[in-house]
């Protein structure tokens, strides 16, 4: 079989190359994809090739994106047990900007409810990043939170501190127009970080101090900025990738005495096969987050921004490396 993928060729290259898929395996499936999401900032930090991406290295290309799909199995291995031909399937790791994707089943799971559009439900996964960053915080109702970036990883964690009963939650995007969204998202408060007194306003609206942060700007001038506005015991979740630690952090005043928890939360030091508290499976989130879709709790019409069509790649990966205004919730639709 054929099929066509976007694939990045080199530093700002980008092309929808075609090439053979090989035959089922007995522990995987055949899926045609209808939706695949971008995840914003992986893919521009692979498309600019930049450093301390452990998944992806530098120097190295093509490399192929796309972790984060929505489709229907045509075949499945003899050992599938969870799945069926003609299953709708949110598709996790292994599940590239292409048509056609071979996936293990530990990376699949099925979508039970049939209403729930497959652009919006294509997020669960990345949804399913930022719910493991904010559980790490074990943040308690009633709590303040701080969400700093206004990304697709931001966005959903702001959302999920409303749902999880913050209060306040506070927001801080350096782009006025992603500050606006969070308001429209729930969030008490907005502030551009770049603020003279954004850590003074911080503290101010959050009664001296925020209880849990969750830092998805992989800046590490952010986590500073976060230890500067703590509450005494306060945790702060590492939901971004910080590539570059280039910002002095007095580890003994900043952390050490005032018993700040700084946590790693990447997807992939959360459990495979079981959950326990403030650590559940991707699957287990998936399933809360399309819980949360359908019910309106998460409203997917005001994250979800653009949709495109995978032969427009190159332009659209040109705009995600220039433009700050990208769209913070976009995909690719595959089934035209």
């Amino acid at each position: 079989m054929q099929r066509k993928m976007i694939s990045f060729t080199g530093v700002r290259q980008v092309e929808l190359t075609e090439s053979s898929l090989g035959k089922v395996g007995d522990d995987e499936a055949l899926i045609a994809n209808e939706i695949s999401a971008i995840s914003s900032g992986t893919e521009r930090a692979c498309l600019l090739d930049l450093p301390n991406l452990a998944d992806s290295p530098t120097g190295q290309f093509p490399k192929s994106l796309g972790y984060s799909g929505v489709g229907r199995v045509l075949e499945a291995g003899q050992n599938i047990r969870s799945v069926q031909v003609g299953d709708r399937v949110l598709t996790h790791w292994g599940s590239f900007h292409s048509d056609y994707n071979l996936i293990k089943e530990e990376h699949l799971m099925k979508i039970e409810n049939s209403a729930l559009a497959s652009e919006h439900a294509v997020f669960a996964v990345i949804a399913g990043f930022s719910m493991n960053g904010l559980r790490k915080t074990r943040l308690e109702i009633g709590e303040s939170a701080s969400v700093i970036g206004m990304g697709i990883l931001g966005v959903f964690a702001l959302a999920l501190c409303r749902i999880a009963g913050a209060s306040p939650v506070i927001a801080a995007d350096l782009n006025a127009e992603r500050r606006r969204l969070a308001i429209d998202l729930g969030a008490h408060h907005a502030f551009d970080p770049l603020e003279a007194d954004y850590v003074e306003k911080v503290k101010a609206v959050s009664r001296g101090g925020v209880n849990a942060v969750v830092e998805v700007t992989g800046q590490s001038v952010a986590l500073k900025q976060a230890l500067a506005f703590m509450a005494p015991a306060g945790r702060i979740s590492l939901l971004g990738c910080t590539r570059v630690s280039d910002t002095v952090i007095d580890y003994y005043q900043e952390v050490h005495r005032p018993g700040i928890e700084i946590i790693g939360a990447h997807t992939n030091a959360r459990p495979k096969w079981e959950s326990r508290a403030h650590s559940w499976t991707w699957k287990d989130d998936a399933r809360a987050l399309m819980d949360f879709m359908a019910d309106g709790r998460l409203d997917m019409t005001r994250i979800l921004s653009a949709a495109y069509k995978p032969e427009d790649a190159p332009t659209v990966y040109q705009a995600l490396a220039d433009d700050p205004h990208f769209p913070v919730g976009a995909v690719f639709d595959w089934r035209n």
